[in-house]
């Protein structure tokens, strides 16, 4: 069946009916629409074609339909706040906002409205101490395991020394760009490395004054925490003053293709972290051309499938899926609320085995959630970029972050927020 799809916009005067009960509700707060429509858009229709692929292939959740409501935030926080209140009547089993701003705003409503929401490998890194953020969940991944990944990569490049090495940060001023800056602080600290962070103001298509720095400060490395417009412009920028494209890498959020191939062949050789694999070699794609393409139900265009951000927001639909059914398991119901679907995310185990029969071997990490950690292992890998294929390779396994600093971290910043806001860390029962 196509999705029953409510697309919701923030401007309008009435918002839909509380749907039937015999449904789960997924909400989409997806932006089709500004300057990061680029991103947004695969995701978009990635996490909205599993979901159809579940209902057309398995009859839905245990036997449940799924529903996608979508909301357009164009990637504001404040529309995304307004998305969150248009979507509550919806019944919604959890938000995911790919945003860092709106998360940061959700995470007091979430949790007084007991919805989970889910932050993969975006929002609060701190999160991950589920003793604070009971309703908050952002595995396999976050932005501080993301910035050790990318050191302990290039200790392996370097025969473990840094101490030599100059690494600048190339981030986009926001909540989001600054997350990695006090890690890669503390990893400079330990490692050697000296360390400059140079911001990119919002939407990131003037960054001639930063690249001008750039190529002043000869840095050995460049790492990026951009989105939109702004991996564009830095990967051409950086390719206009000849900077070694072998030694520029950026999260996960600056490696999708849309961001390499404005720059042609001055991108070759460009890294990214990936969260997950890349292309189209795994058997889940061959479902969703039967049961989703084929019978005319693709979100969108249907022009991004196989796209690295495609796979991304497919990924988060199958988490969101495994979660359900974790939960309906658990509390022995097919049709789960928001309180059992919480349940199910802070109880979920990912084993190799699963994903192999989910038609993903060896596409993201197994990993286990707990009250303690509700970010998963961290794990990530590096892809690169060939221009003469026009494809992303993997060049590495998965690499493991430095966790004990993470989760130093991570307990310095929660606990320092439990107490801001008058919480109580402990588990949920």
């Amino acid at each position: 069946m196509k999705l029953n799809r409510l697309v919701i916009t923030v401007a309008a005067s009435m918002v839909a009916a509380s749907p039937a009960l015999a449904e789960l509700v997924f909400p989409s707060m997806s932006y089709r629409t500004g300057p990061y429509a680029a991103g947004g858009i695969p995701f978009a229709d990635g996490y909205e074609d599993y979901f159809t692929l579940i209902n057309e292939r398995d009859g839905g959740i245990g036997g449940v339909p799924i529903r996608v409501p979508e909301c357009e935030t164009a990637y504001n926080t404040e529309r995304g706040v307004e998305c969150y209140q248009a979507l509550r009547d919806e019944n919604p089993l959890v938000h995911q906002p790919l945003s860092t701003g709106i998360t940061y705003q959700l995470i007091p409503r979430v949790t007084r409205d007991e919805v989970p929401l889910h932050t993969m490998g975006y929002g609060r890194t701190s999160a991950v101490n589920g003793e604070v953020f009971n309703w908050v969940f952002n595995y396999p991944a976050n932005y501080w395991d993301g910035a050790s990944v990318a050191i302990n990569y290039l200790l392996d490049e370097n025969d473990g020394d840094l101490s030599d090495k100059k690494i600048i940060l190339i981030y986009h001023n926001s909540a989001y760009g600054r997350e990695p800056i006090r890690t890669l602080t503390e990893l400079s600290e330990r490692h050697g490395y000296e360390f400059i962070d140079i911001a990119v103001d919002h939407p990131g298509q003037e960054q001639g004054s930063q690249w001008l720095q750039v190529r002043r400060e000869r840095p050995d490395y460049v790492l990026m925490w951009g989105w939109g417009v702004m991996n564009q412009v830095a990967i051409q920028e950086a390719a206009n003053i000849r900077f070694p494209m072998e030694n520029f890498i950026g999260i996960w959020w600056s490696g999708a293709e849309h961001d390499v191939l404005p720059a042609g062949d001055g991108a070759h050789g460009y890294k990214s972290l990936a969260m997950h694999g890349t292309g189209m070699d795994y058997p889940v794609y061959d479902d969703i051309q039967e049961y989703v393409v084929d019978r005319g139900l693709e979100a969108g265009a249907g022009d991004q499938i196989g796209s690295v951000l495609y796979s991304r927001g497919m990924y988060a639909a199958m988490l969101a899926v495994e979660a359900a059914r974790n939960a309906q398991e658990i509390h022995g119901t097919a049709q789960i609320d928001s309180r059992m679907m919480r349940d199910g995310m802070a109880n979920l185990v990912i084993t190799e085995e699963r994903m192999v029969e989910l038609g993903l071997p060896d596409f993201g990490p197994a990993f286990e959630v707990s009250c303690q950690n509700h970010g998963g292992t961290g794990e990530a890998l590096i892809q690169q970029w060939d221009a003469n294929a026009q494809e992303w390779n993997l060049i590495t396994d998965w690499i493991q972050p430095d966790r004990d600093l993470i989760m130093e971290l991570v307990m310095e910043d929660s606990l320092a927020y439990a107490a801001e806001n008058d919480i109580e860390p402990g588990c949920l029962e």
